[in-house]
């Protein structure tokens, strides 16, 4: 095993064990009681489902990544990779086919492995918890779009990236970049009316009190409303939702169906509130900047190590390509990864807390959201105590009860100052 191997290798096991670490301390955590603000929200029943939900998700967190991580060694160490390789090669297609066909038999193989785990927890755990609304027909209705959407979208864009790093030479990098960050502003403006809707239902909210309070708080803080949507969220779980999606004119508040059930008008208008502070605070648009400057980082690495022999051999590779350049490189820069998610995780709990911040000073009621939180965490059968550790790895959401105090602080500053 080489430098690039012995990283790979190392990275992959040190992440499974902080995994590991990780979640166990989360389970003793999660032995500190019910905390003293949910009394009254969270029964003992309610709370001792919440600890049982807990505990058996966390152990089919970590078999399900144990199996992941022993497959992909065991096909590393076999000399899969190789195999596959040569196989495909022998049909004598072009570069950039033989790329499409070897990316893609790799990515079927990993979703035939996650399939039975995702039927576990759907039709399993989810179930025996509540949460689970979804048919056999639609899980598999839905596995079907996704994966046509990822011939459709996914073939020709890969299908680029390949040519590109084959033809462009010390600029591919730059042009691959290119061409992925258009594509992919193209589809946050189209995915609203033409992608989204093939997998729920969008209906108009009807009049009535709830859209009168939301275009009523909308009008106060200038937030131009083209859209605001109901969402058949309960057609596949019982857990609720609401989100901002698309720009400009395609821009849609959508709210779960779940959440309107569970909440009264002036949580919902919190929440909204919430959503909205997100899009005043900048944060959606910090969020894509970002992405995409770490795309283009990955870019400009990739065509550093591209067809290194150093690199195929720690994975036995007897030919080089530029289709495997990536896989490996992926592999590779999973150490990096892995970081640069853990400050983006940081950074979303900052813009949580600042949305929160702009809900309470913004709506009359914003105190209400401290309440709506509840509910949901109690509904959601949230962990109301995680370990530190475990949210500073995991977390985008600051849990639940820092949230909480948060807002109670907010509402008190608002106060003095009125």
């Amino acid at each position: 095993m080489n430098l690039f191997g012995a990283v790979v290798f190392f990275t992959l096991l040190i992440t499974f064990l902080v995994k590991l670490v990780s979640e166990l301390m989360n389970l003793k955590a999660a032995a500190a009681g019910l905390p003293a603000e949910f009394i009254g929200v969270f029964d003992e029943e309610a709370y001792r489902k919440s600890q049982d939900y807990l505990h058996i998700t966390t152990r089919f967190s970590l078999f399900s990544a144990a199996v992941d991580l022993s497959v992909l060694l065991l096909f590393w160490f076999t000399g899969g990779f190789n195999l596959l390789d040569q196989f495909l090669r022998g049909y004598g297609f072009s570069s950039i086919v033989n790329g499409l066909l070897y990316i893609g038999a790799l990515l079927l193989l990993q979703s035939l492995i996650d399939l039975p785990f995702s039927l576990y927890k759907t039709f399993v755990i989810e179930e025996k918890f509540g949460f689970n609304k979804t048919t056999p027909a639609v899980f598999f209705s839905d596995l079907l779009k996704t994966l046509a959407l990822a011939l459709l979208l996914g073939t020709p864009l890969l299908s680029a990236v390949l040519w590109f790093f084959e033809v462009a030479g010390s600029m591919a990098w730059l042009w691959a970049w290119a061409g992925i960050t258009i594509v992919s502003l193209l589809l946050q403006y189209i995915a609203p009316t033409w992608i989204m809707p093939l997998f729920n239902k969008f209906v108009p909210l009807e009049e009535g009190e709830l859209k009168s309070a939301i275009m009523l708080y909308a009008e106060k803080v200038k937030f131009p409303l083209t859209g605001i949507y109901v969402l058949d969220g309960s057609k596949r779980s019982a857990r609720a939702n609401a989100f901002f999606t698309g720009f400009g004119k395609r821009k849609r508040i959508a709210l779960f169906d779940t959440l309107i059930n569970a909440h009264p008008v002036h949580e919902l208008v919190a929440v909204l509130a919430h959503e909205i502070g997100h899009f005043k605070k900048k944060h959606i648009i910090i969020n894509m900047i970002l992405s995409l400057g770490n795309l283009g980082a990955l870019f400009f690495l990739l065509s550093l190590v591209m067809k290194n022999r150093s690199l195929f051999d720690a994975f036995f590779m007897k030919d080089l390509s530029v289709y495997g350049s990536l896989i490996f490189f992926m592999l590779l820069y999973s150490p990096v990864e892995w970081i640069l998610s853990v400050a983006m995780q940081a950074l979303s709990r900052k813009h949580e807390f600042e949305a929160d911040a702009y809900a309470v000073s913004t709506f009359d009621q914003g105190a209400s959201l401290a309440d709506a939180l509840k509910k949901l965490s109690r509904n959601n059968l949230s962990n109301l105590t995680p370990h530190p550790f475990y949210v500073f790895l995991n977390y985008s959401h600051p849990p639940v009860l820092q949230r909480i105090l948060r807002i109670r602080e907010h509402v008190g500053c608002c106060i003095a100052k009125s």
